[in-house]
């Protein structure tokens, strides 16, 4: 039986109708891509621009947070689904922060999830609330898992898991994002069975990162984190044919990332 390559695409873009005023995202119409992982679209479902480009995907899957032009996630999908839905069990708070769909490949039943994690900077008790945030997602995507289910996750994870991750380690050892209890959280989940599919595919690679400040020119000085992640189970590993970042592309502070599976 012959293989597909599926692409998978995820992005940050900070506001999808800014992005849509760029035509940022009509790079899609030209390549071959299954699924498409939008978060922080900071608009309401209805709010997401038809112009954003003209491919059709099959399906949209999107979430938006109770507090309007916050968060916001949307999941583009050119797949028969057998479930989707915006998993309340992890984003309690209605934040808009995540997409779920169920699918299958030949003989492996996946669930994929586009995840848009909290950021802990602005004070204490949103640093807590990404730590709970953490732990409900791992153990809801252990539940699937008990169940048969293989997992998929792309979206902005909020954290740099190694100081390879960012440019600049030693002087962010105190910043959320790039804390102790962050990336041993991070450590947890891969001892769990995940694989961080870039670092599966570039192990040594330096300089690459996904997200840079706007501030002190940091993009064009590569001064930047990789907060983007695309991960899967395990019992997807020798199904992951490349993984890698398009630093290239502009419209937003995050680039966008890509996972390429066969099946």
């Amino acid at each position: 039986m012959s293989k597909k390559i599926y692409k998978l695409i995820s992005w940050n873009v900070n506001g999808i109708r800014a992005v849509d005023k760029k035509e940022a995202l009509r790079w899609i119409d030209e390549d071959d891509v299954d699924f498409l992982g939008i978060q922080e679209t900071k608009s309401m479902i209805e709010q997401i621009p038809s112009t954003i480009f003209n491919k059709e995907f099959k399906n949209l899957t999107g979430s938006q947070s109770a507090i309007k032009g916050r968060s916001g996630t949307a999941l583009f999908s050119d797949i028969d689904l057998t479930f989707q839905g915006n998993c309340p069990q992890v984003d309690i708070l209605d934040e808009g922060r995540i997409n779920e769909i169920h699918f299958k490949i030949k003989d492996k039943d996946i669930a994929m999830f586009n995840v848009y994690f909290p950021n802990g900077q602005s004070k204490e008790e949103r640093l807590k609330y990404k730590m709970e945030f953490y732990d409900r997602f791992l153990n809801y995507c252990e539940d699937l898992r008990k169940d048969g289910k293989s997992i998929i996750v792309c979206g902005d994870v909020n954290t740099a898991h190694n100081a390879i991750d960012l440019a600049r380690p030693k002087a962010n050892e105190k910043t959320s994002g790039f804390l102790p209890m962050e990336r041993e959280w991070m450590d947890k989940f891969i001892k769990s069975g995940y694989i961080d599919t870039f670092r599966y595919k570039n192990p040594e690679l330096e300089g690459a990162y996904s997200w840079w400040s706007y501030r002190a020119n940091a993009r064009n000085n590569n001064v930047g984190w990789r907060i983007d992640y695309f991960y899967v189970s395990d019992d997807l590993k020798d199904n992951i044919k490349d993984a890698y970042i398009l630093k290239d592309t502009l419209g937003s502070d995050h680039c966008p990332i890509v996972l390429e599976l066969e099946f």
